[in-house]
């Protein structure tokens, strides 16, 4: 609260600061507000910064630029979103937001009433605002089509309704009032659009100075040569009569051939169509060749047309018949007891009854066209919906010369203005009093005064207009102005040429007469009143245009109308009646202000006329309205709103008061901490005084609401999440259930059908098991023929490749039997391609795997050496051992160390192995020879020792067992058991071994691990044998 407060102080407060410069924002802080003189130099120091909006409270003042401005981008649009009012400076987007978020957070219906005289800028304020809501809005796909058409509603209907004056160049010639429809969430989702008192004279006339509506000259500008070739038009608007009258067809400031490409999209999007667009156009140079249409008297002084060319257009485009048509524009057709007789018109009626026809199509197709706008609008949807409403009407007018148009359009503006007092200045006064608030009363101008002078029934100018119309007898315009002198003649706000002084009959003429309204004095001409209030169609011609094929002329010319012998209202009346509802419609909503000044008459940038700005000043009341506001309060609310909305921001009003509603929001203000000076409290209703209260107080609201919205989804979530958790329980038992069912079947079926199949593969089975039978003879074969196939891509490429594949049962002794005979072909294959020595070598490894393997340690290391036949040189060998061996041939020799078998001492020979025997050999002496044949067994241990005992038979010629120690034991005892064919002799024990001394005594020899590998002698007198750990031998 304290940061908001703060920043609106600090807001106003800059505001101050820059007032010699720019001004201020807010007129409320101007120091002299009772001066119009400060009130001016205000306006004028902004409006030369090109700051043209100001503030009077909520109201907001616009001074019309007559130049662009970077002030309308949509980073202006998204920067004014959401913020509180006084937030940023002043500005028209700020209005349309402040209305928009009352309306969403109190769901209520809003209207903004855009007043001023023509030129200052009240079209423009409104498409302004309409596209703000168009940009800023949520929207969807389908919302966007909704919001294309009420923006591009506004060119299709400025083009048909808005034409060029002296003061303003797009100047609004009918009365518009747009609801703009919103659903719950904000989002535009419809409009509607009430159409007032379309200009349509200007349609046959205009001033000097002054165009037709912009769609004639968009036409011929912009339409493209075939269009124009089929609608019979020229591209020259000097051609048409209706359209040189002003002598301006030419606009400087006016792109009609850009425009004409605005309207023809905006048809496309609002849903026209092609023949909607060609009857409408067709409409549009029928009016062109109306105007071009001309008469002259015939030899009994009737009128005739001149020439056919133009009729036949009109023909063509309006679907009549040419004759008919002729007859109609030139006959008037009277009815008299009972009979109708076809009277000739002179050449002034014929003018007047074409000029009638023109302005009658034309008028009727613009209220077809806004139908068809509001049919595009319309959203079907019956839910409730909220309105912001926007008020684009014609501004006072005050010309040269003004008719029963100017007369309507500032009627209208008395009508607004009264509006304006009722809902201000004289309401705020009146609700003051009311609620006992202390209050100082301001005076101001209640112009109800002139509204009745006009309207009031049986004796205002309306009333007597209409008296006149209606009344038998010839009535003329001057004896309607009779009857105003006899009527009303005693109004203070009333004067003719025969009511006048002296001094004002200088400016009235005979025919005029003039009112003095809140605006100021305007003098009308009478001339034309009761034809323009009047506005008779002769009924012939309404029954030509009841026939036409024009399918918009059809919709607008009933044929029911036809037979309606009632006399139509008058326009006076119907306006009248039209101004009545929009009052009421208006009352029913609550309103924002912007108030439209034209700074000068001549539509110049930068030019700020003192006394045309001061007179607009006064007459639009705002002076007033500022001393309202200076002295009243800025927000008002009954007690039960305000304590509804707020009762959330205090402990003792939340969640319900039960007391008074006045003592509730007494409480409520003093919990959020409101001073004196910043409120009142009425007898209903609660006044605050600075807007900076309301915001403080709005803010700590949109704070509390979050939180209240975070428990109340909690709340809501948990309560959803219950009741879906129940939902789903239910649901997944029902599930469940057929789940589980439609699984039982869908198991019993499955159960069916593999029951089914086993059955086949038993079947199946059990008849490929059979002995060869006419039944399994062709599966036999075939499972012969594809397992001897596969197999004969699968064959072993060698002996190591043990695979092979797994036959059926039927072929399993074949598969045994081609396994064995590959193997034999692979071995044999193999063993044709070895060389004899390799041969020798793997039979050597055969029998030392067979002895050793898994046997004695370092075997498998051992594998890959290959063994040879010698492991000396061949001079290592002494000639005498040759020559004792008595020549054997030597198969393998290797030094050995051979240990006594007494004292175990170590001494170095060599072990050599002839084909019969084995020598033990020292230098040049044979020490033992030991006979294969005698041999008894070969001993070693499972150690990787190079231990090896050769046992031998006991006989004089042994002296007991051989121990050797040779470093190649697996090649030696390999090469020895092999020379001596006794494989199965050698033996490889575990821990000691016995052997033979001699004279029948034994030893023992122990294998162990040690630290260093070592054999010795021990004390026990065992011959130890020490194998390292790191020893592989």
């Amino acid at each position: 609260k304290e940061e908001v407060e703060d920043n609106t102080d600090e807001i106003m407060e800059g505001a101050l600061i820059a007032r010699d410069r720019v001004g201020v924002q807010d007129f409320v802080l101007l120091d002299s507000h009772t001066s119009e003189n400060a009130f001016l130099n205000n306006l004028r120091k902004r409006y030369q910064e090109n700051l043209i909006y100001t503030y009077i409270g909520t109201l907001l003042v616009s001074v019309n630029p007559y130049k662009e401005l970077d002030i309308y981008t949509v980073t202006q649009m998204q920067l004014y979103r959401g913020v509180n009012f006084f937030e940023l400076p002043p500005h028209l987007y700020a209005i349309a937001d402040n209305a928009y978020r009352v309306m969403c957070s109190e769901y209520n219906n809003h209207f903004i009433l855009i007043s001023g005289e023509s030129g200052a800028g009240k079209t423009e304020a409104s498409k302004k605002i309409l596209q703000y809501y168009a940009v800023t809005c949520p929207t969807t796909e389908q919302l966007q089509i909704v919001r294309d058409r009420l923006l591009l509603s506004n060119p299709v209907l400025e083009a048909f309704g808005n034409a060029k004056t002296l003061r303003n160049d797009n100047s609004s010639r009918f009365g518009k009032y747009m609801d703009i429809q919103f659903d719950f969430k904000g989002a535009p989702v419809g409009g509607h659009i009430l159409s007032y008192l379309i200009e349509k004279s200007r349609v046959v006339h205009q001033n000097h100075g002054e165009r037709n509506f912009h769609i004639f000259y968009q036409l011929l500008e912009g339409g493209d040569k075939d269009l124009l070739g089929w609608l019979g038009l020229e591209r020259n608007p000097q051609k048409y009569a209706y359209l040189i009258q002003g002598r301006c067809a030419k606009v400087f400031s006016i792109n009609d051939k850009n425009d004409w490409k605005i309207v023809r999209k905006a048809f496309s999007i609002i849903d026209f169509t092609e023949k909607d667009i060609e009857h409408l156009f067709g409409i549009v140079a029928s009016v062109l060749h109306l105007g071009n249409i001309q008469f002259e008297e015939d030899s009994n002084g009737h009128s005739i047309i001149r020439d056919g060319t133009q009729i036949k257009w009109i023909s063509k485009l309006l679907g009549v018949h040419l004759s008919i048509l002729q007859e109609a524009l030139t006959h008037r057709k009277i009815e008299a007891r009972s009979e109708e007789v076809l009277s000739p018109l002179n050449v002034d009626l014929a003018f007047y009854a074409r000029d009638a026809v023109a302005k009658a199509i034309y008028g009727r197709t613009f209220t077809w066209l806004v139908n068809k706008i509001n049919g595009s609008l319309a959203n079907k949807d019956s839910t409730r919906k909220t309105v912001i409403g926007l008020l684009d009407i014609y501004g006072f007018e005050v010309l040269d010369t003004n008719s029963f148009e100017q007369f309507c359009i500032n009627y209208c503006n008395e009508k607004l203005q009264q509006l304006l007092i009722e809902m201000t200045l004289k309401a705020e006064q009146e609700e003051y009093e009311l609620e006992g608030i202390e209050w100082e009363p301001i005076p101001y101008f209640n112009n109800k005064i002139i509204c009745d002078l006009v309207e009031q029934k049986h004796k205002g100018i309306i009333s007597i207009l209409d008296e006149e119309c209606l009344r038998p007898g010839e009535a003329t315009d001057l004896s309607f102005l009779e009857k105003l002198e006899e009527k009303v003649g005693d109004h203070a706000h009333f004067v003719t040429r025969k009511l006048a002084d002296q001094q004002t009959r200088k400016s009235i003429d005979w025919v005029d007469f003039r009112l003095l309204h809140y605006a100021g004095e305007v003098t009308y001409c009478a001339v034309g009143f009761l034809e323009k209030n009047n506005d008779l169609l002769y009924r012939n011609l309404k029954e030509v245009l009841c026939n036409s094929k024009n399918g918009i002329i059809r919709e607008c010319f009933l044929l029911p109308e036809l037979d309606n012998r009632r006399r139509p209202e008058t326009v006076a009346t119907q306006f009248k009646n039209s101004l009545t509802s929009l009052i009421e419609i208006l009352m029913s909503k609550e309103p924002s202000y912007v108030r439209c000044i034209k700074p000068n008459e001549n539509k110049e940038p930068g030019r700020f006329d003192d006394s045309l700005i001061r007179h607009q000043v006064k007459y639009l009341g705002l002076m007033e309205h500022l001393r309202v506001r200076r002295a009243g309060f800025a927000y008002r609310r009954k007690y039960e709103l305000f304590l509804q909305r707020y009762k959330s921001l205090c402990p003792a009003t939340w969640p319900h008061w039960r007391g008074p509603a006045a003592e509730g929001v007494e409480r409520l203000i003093k919990h959020i901490g409101y001073k004196p000076e910043e409120y009142k409290l009425g007898r209903t209703k609660i006044f605050i005084r600075f807007p900076k209260t309301l915001f403080a107080t709005e803010d700590a609201f949109e704070i509390r609401k979050h939180l209240l919205v975070s428990r109340l989804q909690a709340k809501y979530k948990g309560c959803l999440g219950k009741r879906e958790y129940k939902k789903k329980r239910e649901a997944a038992i029902k599930l469940e259930a057929c789940w589980r069912g439609a699984l039982a079947r869908k198991e019993a079926k499955k159960r069916t059908w593999a029951v089914q199949i086993i059955r086949k593969f038993i079947n199946g089975f059990i008849s490929r098991k059979k002995p060869l039978c006419p039944e399994n003879t062709e599966f036999v074969r075939l499972v012969q023929y594809k397992y001897l196939m596969k197999l004969r891509d699968h064959i072993p490429k060698n002996v190591l490749d043990k695979s092979w594949l797994q036959p059926p049962s039927i072929l399993e002794e074949t598969s045994e039997m081609l396994q064995k005979i590959c193997m034999r072909n692979l071995v044999r294959k193999y063993c044709q391609g070895l060389s004899a020595e390799r041969k020798v070598q793997l039979q050597q490894k055969v029998v030392a795997s067979a002895v050793f393997r898994g046997k004695k340690e370092g075997y498998l290391q051992s594998i890959n050496q290959p063994f040879l036949d010698t492991r000396l040189k061949e001079n290592d060998i002494n000639p005498k051992v040759l020559q004792l061996i008595h020549g054997e041939k030597i198969k393998y020799v290797t030094p050995v160390i051979k240990y006594d078998r007494n004292g175990f001492k170590a001494r170095d020979r060599l072990l050599v192995l002839t084909q019969s025997s084995a020598y033990v050999v020292e230098m040049a002496k044979i020490k033992q020879k030991i006979d294969y044949a005698t041999l008894k067994g070969i001993s070693t241990s499972n150690l990787s020792d190079g231990i090896v005992v050769i046992h031998v038979p006991e006989d004089n010629k042994q002296k007991g067992d051989v121990i050797l120690q040779c470093e190649h034991i697996f090649e030696t005892v390999t090469k020895l058991c092999m020379l001596a064919n006794k494989q199965n002799l050698v033996k490889v024990v575990q821990g000691s071994l016995q052997f033979r001394i001699g004279s029948g005594k034994e030893g023992t020899m122990v294998f162990t691990v040690g630290q260093e590998p070592q054999v010795f002698k021990a004390k026990n007198g065992q011959l130890t044998v020490v194998r390292s750990h790191r020893s592989t031998a």
